[in-house]
C-alpha cells in the first residue's frame, strides 16, 4: 500500500468519529468519549506514520499527493479535492493529531459529569476533521472548505455550555468576526481565479513572477485580513477573550495549538505571494508587532486566569505573524515558535483547567494563592510552561522567540530596529504577566471564600486522565525548542518548502540574547515587587488610566462598537432612507403618473354615443383640417 493513500484517512478519522457521535444517539453516551479519543489516536498514529515515511527521502522529494476527486470538473474551471503533505503541512497534522489527542484524552476527566459529553467529543472530532483539511488541501478552495469547517466548530465548542447567556453571546461574537476575516480569503480566491485561472497551490505560486506587484499585494492584503480573523489578530482579536466562555479543553485545543494558528499557516503557505508583495509583507509584520505588545497588556490587567492567557495567545500568535512577516528570513522561526508555543500554551490552558477543576471553577486569580501546596502536579506542570512561555534560558520558548528577535533586527534600517526593539519590550512585559499569574495563583496566602451557595472549595489534585497530558506537554515544553534547534534540524526540515534567507544582524547573537534575558529578568523582578512581596487584595484597586483599559480589553469592543455597530446602523439607516426616498421614490411615482394619467383618459369612455359621435367629428375635422394644411404648404 502506498503511503499516499493513508492521508485522506488523517481527515476521515476524526470525521467518521464526529458522524457517528454526533448522528448516534443516546445509545452510545457510555462510550462516546473513548471513541472520540480514539479515533483521534488513529489520526496521530497515521500521521507518525507518515511522518516516518517522509523522513526516508531526500529533503526535496518530500511532498505526497493524492487525488481523490474532481469536485467540479468543467470547461475554465476545475475545483478538486485533493491533498498535499509536505514538510510543512506534516509538521501542522503532528501538532494537531498531537496535542488533539492530549486534549481528547484531557475532557475525559474534565467533562465526566457533564450530560452532553458524547456531543462534545463529536464536536473536538469535528474540529480536528476541519482543521487537518484545512493544512493538507492543495488548492485554496479545499483550503476555504477547512477554514469554514473549523470555524462552524469553534462556534459550537465556544457556545458548547448554551445555557449561559455569556457562551452563546460569544459563541456568536467569534463567528461574525471571523465571517469578516473569512471574506477577505473568499476575495483572494476570486482574485487568484480571475489573475492565475486556478487557485491550486503550485500553479498559483509557478505564475507568480509574471503577475503584476498591484495583483499580489491585493492578494496579500485580503489573506492577511483573513489570517487576522482566524488567528485574533488587530482589528479582529476582539472575539479571542471572550471565547474563554467555553469549556478550558475547548481554550487549550482552539487557542493555543489549532484554530489561532491556522492565520499563521495561510502566510507561510502563500509566503510566495507575499515575497512578490513587499507593502502586503511590511503590513503582515506591523499587524503582528502591533498585536503581540496589545495582547500583552491586556494579559497584564486580567484577573481571570483564562482571560489572562488568552492575552498571552494573541501576543504570541503576534510573534509568529511578525516572523511570517519578514519573509524568507523568519518563515521557519515563525512556524517554530508555533510549534513549541502548542507545547506550553495547551499545557498551561490544561493547567487552568486543572485549577478550577479543583477551585469549583473559580477564575478570579484573586481568590486562588498557595496553590502549589495542594496541587502539586498542576504546579510542577504550570510552572515548566511558564518557565517556557517567558524565554527562560534552555527552555522550549528560549530558542523559538530569541530567533524571531534576531529575524526582526535582521530586516535592517529603521523597521528592523522598530521590530526588534518592539520583540524585546514584548519578552519583558510577558515575563511580567506570566509571573503575575504564577504568583497570585501557586504563591502567598491562600484566599478562596465560600461561593453563592455557601460551598467553600477544596482544592485537590485532578484525576490522572487530566494530569498525565499535563505531564507530556510539559516534557515539550521544556526539550521540544532545543531539538529543534540541535544542528538547525527544524530550519533543514521546513527550507525545502519555505525556503529560507540568512539575516544579517546589525547587533551580535550573544547581545541580542543578552538583552532579551535581561528584560525577561526585568519583567519577572517587577512582578514579584508588586505580588509576590505584598499580600494580593481581594478586590482589585482602581488602577491607572492604563490600567482599567486593559481591563476591558483595551476599548476594543467599545471602537468595535461606535465604528462598526453604530456606524453600521447608521449605514443601514441612511440606504433604508435612499431605498425609500429614491429607489422606491421614482417606483412609485412613475406609478401614480401612470395611474393619474389612465384615470383621466379613463373619463373620455363615459357611455354616451353623442359624446362619441362628437370625439369623431372632432378627429375628422382635425385631419382634413390638416391635410389642407398640408396641401398648402
Amino acid at each position: 500500500m502506498n503511503t499516499e493513500n493513508l492521508i485522506a484517512l488523517l481527515v476521515a478519522a476524526p470525521l467518521l468519529g464526529a458522524a457517528v457521535l454526533l448522528c448516534g444517539g443516546r445509545a452510545l453516551d457510555r462510550v462516546g468519549h473513548l471513541l472520540g479519543t480514539l479515533l483521534a489516536a488513529v489520526s496521530f498514529v497515521i500521521a507518525v506514520v507518515l511522518f516516518s515515511d517522509l523522513v526516508g527521502k531526500s529533503p526535496h522529494d518530500r511532498t505526497l499527493t493524492q487525488h481523490l476527486f474532481s469536485w467540479v470538473p468543467v470547461e475554465g474551471f476545475q475545483a478538486d479535492v485533493s491533498f498535499q503533505l509536505d514538510q510543512l503541512s506534516m509538521t501542522f497534522v503532528l501538532l494537531i493529531t498531537g496535542v488533539g489527542t492530549l486534549i481528547h484524552m484531557y475532557s475525559i476527566g474534565y467533562m465526566e459529569h457533564d450530560e452532553r459529553r458524547r456531543r462534545f467529543f463529536g464536536y473536538l472530532n469535528l474540529f480536528l476533521a476541519a482543521m487537518l483539511l484545512l493544512v493538507l488541501a492543495d488548492n485554496y478552495l479545499l483550503l476555504y472548505v477547512g477554514w469554514e469547517g473549523v470555524g462552524l466548530a469553534s462556534y459550537l465548542l465556544i457556545g458548547f455550555w448554551q445555557h449561559k447567556p455569556s457562551a452563546a453571546t460569544a459563541a456568536k461574537k467569534a463567528f461574525l468576526v471571523n465571517r469578516v476575516g473569512d471574506m477577505g480569503l473568499s476575495i483572494a480566491i476570486m482574485i487568484m481565479f480571475s489573475t492565475f485561472g486556478t487557485f491550486a497551490f503550485k500553479p498559483v505560486f509557478d505564475s507568480v513572477g509574471d503577475t503584476s506587484q498591484g495583483k499580489l499585494t491585493a492578494i496579500g492584503l485580503t489573506l492577511l485580513l483573513a489570517a487576522c480573523g482566524k488567528s485574533a489578530q488587530v482589528p479582529l482579536q476582539s472575539w479571542l477573550g471572550d471565547a474563554m466562555e467555553g469549556p478550558t479543553p475547548v481554550s487549550a485545543l482552539i487557542h493555543a495549538a489549532t484554530m489561532v494558528t491556522a492565520g499563521v499557516y495561510l502566510i507561510v503557505r502563500s509566503g510566495v505571494i507575499f515575497n512578490g508583495a513587499p507593502d502586503a509583507q511590511l503590513a503582515t509584520a506591523v499587524v503582528g508587532a502591533v498585536t503581540l505588545m496589545f495582547g500583552a497588556i491586556v494579559g497584564c490587567a486580567k484577573d481571570d486566569i483564562k482571560k489572562a492567557l488568552a492575552g498571552s495567545t494573541m501576543s504570541q500568535i503576534g510573534y509568529m505573524v511578525l516572523a511570517a512577516g519578514l519573509g524568507p528570513v523568519g518563515y521557519v522561526f515563525a512556524i517554530m515558535h508555533l510549534v513549541t508555543h502548542g507545547f506550553f500554551k495547551a499545557g498551561l490552558f490544561l493547567g487552568a483547567g486543572s485549577v478550577m477543576h479543583g477551585m469549583n471553577d473559580e477564575v478570579d486569580m484573586r481568590r486562588y494563592g498557595a496553590l502549589r501546596k495542594y496541587m502539586p502536579i498542576t504546579f510542577a506542570t504550570f510552572t515548566l510552561a511558564y518557565l517556557a512561555i517567558i524565554g527562560f534560558p534552555g527552555l522550549s520558548g528560549f530558542f523559538s522567540k530569541d530567533k524571531i528577535i534576531e529575524a526582526a533586527f535582521a530586516k535592517g534600517g529603521t523597521e528592523g530596529w522598530i521590530l526588534g526593539i518592539t520583540a524585546v519590550v514584548g519578552a519583558a512585559v510577558t515575563a511580567f504577566y506570566m509571573t503575575r499569574i504564577m504568583l497570585m495563583t501557586f504563591f502567598g496566602e491562600k484566599r478562596w471564600v465560600p461561593d453563592e451557595q455557601g460551598n467553600e472549595p477544596h482544592p485537590h489534585e485532578a484525576p490522572s486522565s487530566m494530569t498525565i497530558p499535563m505531564l507530556v506537554l510539559a516534557v515539550g515544553s521544556v526539550f521540544a525548542g532545543g531539538i529543534f534547534s540541535l544542528g538547525d534540524r527544524f530550519l533543514k526540515w521546513l527550507e525545502p518548502v519555505t525556503g529560507h534567507t540568512e539575516g544579517h544582524s546589525p547587533i551580535s547573537t550573544g547581545a541580542i540574547t543578552g538583552a532579551t534575558v535581561a528584560c525577561m529578568l526585568i519583567g519577572m523582578g517587577v512582578a514579584w515587587v508588586m505580588y509576590g512581596r505584598r499580600d494580593v487584595p481581594a478586590l482589585a484597586p482602581r488602577g491607572s488610566l492604563l490600567t482599567r483599559a486593559a481591563r476591558r480589553d483595551l476599548l476594543q469592543d467599545d471602537f468595535n462598537h461606535v465604528v462598526l455597530v453604530r456606524g453600521g446602523e447608521h449605514l443601514t439607516r441612511s440606504l433604508v432612507y435612499v431605498d425609500h426616498t429614491l429607489v422606491d421614490g421614482v417606483v412609485n411615482g412613475t406609478a401614480a403618473s401612470v395611474g393619474g394619467l389612465s384615470g383621466r383618459l379613463r373619463k373620455l369612455q363615459n357611455g354616451y354615443v353623442r359624446s362619441y359621435a362628437v370625439s369623431m367629428f372632432g378627429g375628422a375635422a382635425v385631419i382634413i383640417a390638416a391635410t389642407l394644411l398640408m396641401r398648402a404648404v
